[in-house]
């Protein structure tokens, strides 16, 4: 008779584990779509206010313009993305993810009506943006939440790790698809195949359904608000893992500028905008798929800040660089490295929040990651027009860096996480 498996010989964990599941099948044909979408916006409305601006204006002006975009969505987004996770903790989140996709639609059928009046200044594009910032301060904490009613606990970093892939998957084709629709058959026609993601999107959410739902939290709300923001405030590992986030990505990540260095570095056409946005997502990918046959990490604490601060060095490389194959390597390594970041931060928020406060709490958590991104590109536009463009990428990769070091200091208890587990 074979001998029981020991603590060190268990069986192979289900890499599709979570997949099995339909409902959560479901949500993430719904998430991939809007993913996808997502992605192709955000990348051709950035290279279309680029080229538009640049007909006047200077690199660094035009900089700036693309990172008035990021601010346009961040503004909504930061000052209603709480009350959207309070609402998801309220009400059924499967329906507040659909009032949320509706608005992403009626942003994206926005721009094809922008465009069909042949817009010459930026200013439609940034109320868009605004739209579409609003809207996804609703959707983001209702469908992520929805996601855990969906799966079991111990499948938590499962879940986690293929909605990750999910996105990294659209992160690789939306930006190559974007960009290639757009320089072959403009910008009418590829916001109109952006709109059908975000309907993809909704017709999948519109037949989850969910068994499992936590009792509907009804304090008043600011004091519901309190209860979520200062759960996280008091756990530090959590308050740790999104600090590091929030600092590295705003200061490191300058995926805003992408298209300044294609056009004016790198000496590359419009296409290589799309190929440039896609390397990160790549290596991600790739990443993604390799942690959920892995399984859960052993030393995620040190895990996670060696990765953080490896990807500072990637940014670092990426502006020195002067060839577009050496960059787009560079992209890839970083968004490998990132992706590690985001499967361990979504686990460790999943796992170490009860499910009463889980919309809260991924409330704050897309407080974190809109600052990081949405403030990360204003702040990249803010930096290339005072610092000059590879200057800026510099400095901002160094400060990556310094920010692991000093949350590594203040955060003893994530530096000395072992294994995270869900």
């Amino acid at each position: 008779m074979p001998a029981p498996p020991t603590r060190d010989s268990q069986p192979p964990a289900d890499p599709y584990a979570a997949l099995r599941i339909p409902a959560y099948r479901a949500l993430m044909v719904g998430m991939f779509g809007v993913f996808l979408a997502t992605q192709i916006q955000t990348t051709v409305l950035g290279l279309q206010v680029y080229e538009l601006s640049r007909r006047t204006l200077s690199v660094g002006e035009s900089a700036w313009q693309v990172g008035l975009v990021g601010l346009a969505e961040a503004i909504p987004f930061l000052s209603l993305t709480l009350l959207g996770g309070w609402a998801s903790d309220r009400w059924d989140r499967r329906i507040l993810s659909i009032i949320g996709l509706l608005g992403l639609s009626s942003a994206a059928l926005w721009l094809v009506v922008v465009n069909l009046n042949e817009a010459t200044t930026t200013w439609p594009f940034l109320a868009v943006q605004a739209v579409a910032g609003a809207a996804r301060a609703l959707f983001r904490p209702a469908a992520t939440a929805l996601g855990t009613e969906l799966v079991p606990r111990e499948l938590y970093t499962n879940a986690a790790t293929w909605r990750t892939n999910l996105y990294q998957v659209a992160t690789v084709s939306g930006p190559a698809l974007g960009a290639l629709l757009y320089a072959e058959v403009g910008a009418i026609w590829t916001y109109t195949v952006m709109t059908g993601g975000f309907v993809v999107g909704l017709s999948a959410f519109l037949v989850i359904r969910s068994a499992r739902r936590p009792t509907p939290n009804t304090a008043p709300i600011l004091n519901s608000l309190r209860e979520g923001i200062g759960f996280v405030f008091k756990n530090q590992i959590l308050l740790g893992a999104l600090s590091l986030d929030l600092f590295a990505v705003l200061f490191g990540g300058a995926t805003a500028l992408i298209p300044a260095f294609a056009l004016d570095v790198l000496d590359a056409g419009p296409e290589s905008v799309g190929l440039l946005r896609s390397a990160p997502a790549v290596g991600a990918l790739a990443m993604g798929l390799w942690i959920a046959r892995k399984g859960p990490f052993r030393r995620a604490g040190v895990t996670l800040f060696g990765c953080v601060a490896a990807f500072g060095l990637t940014w670092i490389g990426f502006a020195l660089s002067p060839y577009l194959w050496l960059s787009l390597a560079l992209l890839a390594a970083g968004g490998a490295l990132d992706s590690v970041s985001i499967v361990l931060r979504a686990t460790l928020v999943q796992v170490h929040t009860p499910p009463e406060l889980m919309g809260r709490v991924l409330a704050v958590n897309s407080f974190f990651i809109g600052s990081s991104n949405e403030l990360g590109a204003f702040e990249s536009g803010v930096a290339a027009r005072f610092l000059g463009l590879v200057p800026s990428v510099l400095v901002g990769g160094c400060l990556t860096i310094a920010t692991v070091g000093v949350t590594a200091a203040l955060t003893p208890k994530l530096r000395r996480l072992d294994r995270v587990q869900g």
